[in-house]
């Protein structure tokens, strides 16, 4: 059943284990008119469970919990909504991964789980309702500097069965992999479109046939891909 567009404030789910961080979160993000948090969980089974019935549009994601960690959680959620909305019925659940530390192996496990983007808990406000924004604009660049950070530091050291082979990339044109470089190097699709001299449109229509092709929920995931198979290299 498909679902209305939606009209209203982006709908955040908090998940961490720690109340006082839930609440200096919540206050910052309900300060926002365009944001609005729907429901809080104290760990990932937790948060399962909530958003099995509670809609909501991104959820900030602790990576170290108890019961279950944020790993785990976010490949269930990102499950549970991929069966509960079906084939283009409404943008996808994003999760925005929360960590204490810079360079956290357990954030990339997250992502490569299914989270859209990665972000520290001392990030400035204006960082975090950013990156709830950027994620759920869905087209916008790929995520938080830090985000970028973490695969350039972390992606290349993965042990070889971790790795992707570079022939998943073997479906995408050579465009498609200028856009894919440029994608992984954090540039916007207005960016892109400057860059290759084409319209923005066309850079568009290029960034939905990666996806589709690598068969990725999103532009992080496509990133991801990108770095595990040698494509895009540490930058410096």
């Amino acid at each position: 059943m498909s679902a209305p567009p939606q009209d209203g404030p982006v709908r955040v789910v908090l998940v961490d284990d720690q109340q006082l961080l839930r609440a200096g979160f919540r206050m910052v993000i309900d300060s926002q008119p365009d944001l609005r948090v729907v429901g809080e969980a104290g760990d990932g089974a937790e948060a399962v469970r909530l958003l099995a019935t509670t809609r909501a549009d991104v959820v900030l994601m602790d990576v170290r919990m108890p019961v279950m960690d944020g790993i785990e959680a976010t490949a269930r959620i990102v499950a549970q909504d991929a069966r509960q909305q079906g084939p283009g019925l409404r943008p996808p659940l994003r999760v925005v991964v929360l960590t204490t530390f810079d360079l956290d192996e357990y954030a990339l496990r997250a992502i490569r789980a299914g989270a859209s983007g990665f972000l520290l808990k001392n990030a400035p406000p204006e960082e975090l309702l950013s990156a709830l924004r950027t994620v759920h604009a869905g087209d916008a660049v790929i995520a938080p500097s830090t985000t970028r950070r973490l695969l350039e530091h972390l992606a290349p050291l993965l042990p070889d069965d971790q790795r992707a082979a570079p022939d998943v990339l073997a479906a995408l044109t050579e465009r498609e992999k200028e856009v894919l470089v440029l994608m992984a190097r954090g540039r916007s699709n207005t960016e892109i479109a400057a860059d290759l001299f084409v319209a923005e449109a066309t850079v568009k229509t290029h960034v939905g046939r990666v996806l589709a092709k690598l068969g990725v929920r999103d532009r992080v995931q496509a990133v991801v891909l990108a770095y595990e198979t040698g494509l895009v290299r540490p930058a410096g």
